[in-house]
């Protein structure tokens, strides 16, 4: 069932994704070759709990950690780790932030130190992907505008997008209806409603878009080995247009 929310809610989210947008700022700073994605995880919970907030995932179906951390070729769900990053490596930061019952989620896709021209096309055309899909969450739209925007542009400069993960509706917990494909026909699917809050999370792969999953039952990488990235917002449903509750 797709709930709609009060401006009371929305603002409380809002409030939630200003942290989280500024958890992201910092993770920005830290970032480089040498550090752990375990040691990342664990500023991330430690930001949240200096500023009133908790990691809403950890503890979610048993997940252990306050964020997901994901490597190189790993679409979604990494468990943060003890190897070191690398030159040259991209490592994704997703987490949902619960701030006095408001949540809100954003992932990040992050370059370690130097990355190819290639790797930077990537995740520009990933991160572009996002707003495009954004740009069509429009009171009255449907959820195939939003799809069919992220997959023709990616499609487009080469790349393709992940099928298998979905953004979906949000608050209070952590997933709800509707899912929110990132690929699909216009004018298809559910009409997209005022006071709806949802996430777009377009997961963009180098080569193909089938994903397989690791032995932990959580992580989910590429077939072929090849890159993945994915950037992530929460935003509000308004009659005045999507409004980035996660806006850096």
């Amino acid at each position: 069932m797709i709930t709609l929310k009060s401006e009371r809610e929305i603002n409380q989210m809002m409030e939630t994704g200003k942290l989280l947008a500024a958890c992201h700022k910092e993770i920005s700073k830290i970032i480089k070759p040498g550090i752990t994605t375990i040691e990342i995880d664990r500023f991330v919970e430690e930001f949240l709990v200096q500023n009133g907030a908790t990691p809403e995932q950890k503890g979610y179906k048993g997940y252990q950690f306050a964020t997901c951390a994901s490597i190189n070729d790993e679409i979604c769900h990494g468990f943060p780790r003890k190897t070191p990053l690398k030159n040259g490596d991209i490592v994704t930061i997703d987490m949902v932030v619960n701030l006095n019952g408001g949540l809100a989620d954003s992932a990040w896709t992050y370059a370690v130190g130097n990355v190819t021209q290639k790797v930077n096309h990537l995740l520009e055309v990933t991160k572009k992907s996002l707003y495009k899909g954004i740009e069509q969450a429009q009171v009255g739209n449907r959820l195939g505008d939003i799809g069919h925007a992220i997959q023709s542009y990616v499609e487009s400069e080469g790349f393709s997008v992940v099928r298998d993960f979905t953004g979906h509706g949000i608050g209070p917990t952590i997933h709800e209806d509707p899912q929110i494909p990132h690929f699909g026909s216009p004018g298809k699917g559910s009409r997209l409603k005022e006071g709806m809050v949802i996430t777009i999370e377009p997961m963009v792969n180098e080569g193909i878009w089938y994903s397989q999953m690791d032995s932990n039952g959580w992580t989910a990488r590429t077939v072929d080995g090849k890159l993945s990235a994915q950037y992530e917002h929460t935003l509000a449903i308004t009659k005045n247009g999507p409004v980035i509750l996660t806006l850096q």
